[in-house]
């Protein structure tokens, strides 16, 4: 049924004057799309801070902040970054589909093609995206498995020596010590450009075979 501004807003305000005088002002969720002052400034910036709800967040979180943390938690380069689609051979999409929500859809849309004729790509995805539709290879994970799959890979690469030594360094008498539930001294590994790659190993990726 139609209503007007005015009956929307009422509606709203007695929505969240019923969330305050319940004590439950968290349950009071508000998102936002791109950037304008209205949005930024007084609905994103101000009102949860006076309402007193945490739970807020705005497009970012899936777009501009996530793209730059990638980079910024692996390489130290909290930024815009763009990739090499020309020259691609291999691409792995793992979690995401760059066909339909990344900074260059149009850029990849372009592209996609030209790999597929060139080499392959690999989806590593619980659902049937757009690119996963395209792909050589379909990896079907259920939902929260990455980090399981990761580990896995991560297993396989060291324990069977895979790993790109220029990159990450190696053993100093050149022996792989990376066997399967095996903890490794650390002195005994020179690294590169990598830091702590055997204390995560005897922490984590010694147990998690695939």
């Amino acid at each position: 049924v139609p209503i007007t501004w005015e009956e929307a807003l009422d509606t709203l305000a007695d929505k969240m004057m019923e969330l305050r005088k319940n004590n439950e002002p968290e349950k009071l969720m508000y998102m936002r799309g791109r950037y304008s002052p209205t949005s930024t400034d007084l609905l994103y910036g101000t009102l949860p801070k006076i309402f007193g709800t945490p739970n807020y967040y705005s497009h970012s979180a899936i777009c501009a902040e996530a793209e730059k943390m990638g980079p910024g938690y692996t390489q130290g380069f909290f930024g815009y970054r763009d990739y090499d689609l020309a020259k691609t051979k291999c691409l792995v999409v793992w979690g995401c589909d760059p066909l339909s929500s990344n900074r260059q859809v149009p850029n990849a849309i372009a592209k996609f093609s030209d790999i597929l004729d060139r080499g392959t790509v690999i989806a590593v995805d619980p659902r049937m995206s757009a690119s996963v539709a395209k792909a050589n290879e379909w990896l079907p994970i259920k939902p929260g498995e990455d980090g399981a799959l990761a580990a896995g890979i991560a297993h396989v690469l060291l324990t069977e020596g895979l790993w790109s030594k220029e990159l990450v360094g190696s053993f100093k008498d050149g022996k792989n010590l990376f066997k399967t539930g095996a903890t490794v001294d650390e002195t005994a590994f020179a690294e590169k450009q990598t830091h702590g790659i055997v204390k995560f190993w005897n922490i984590e990726f010694k147990d998690r075979t695939p």
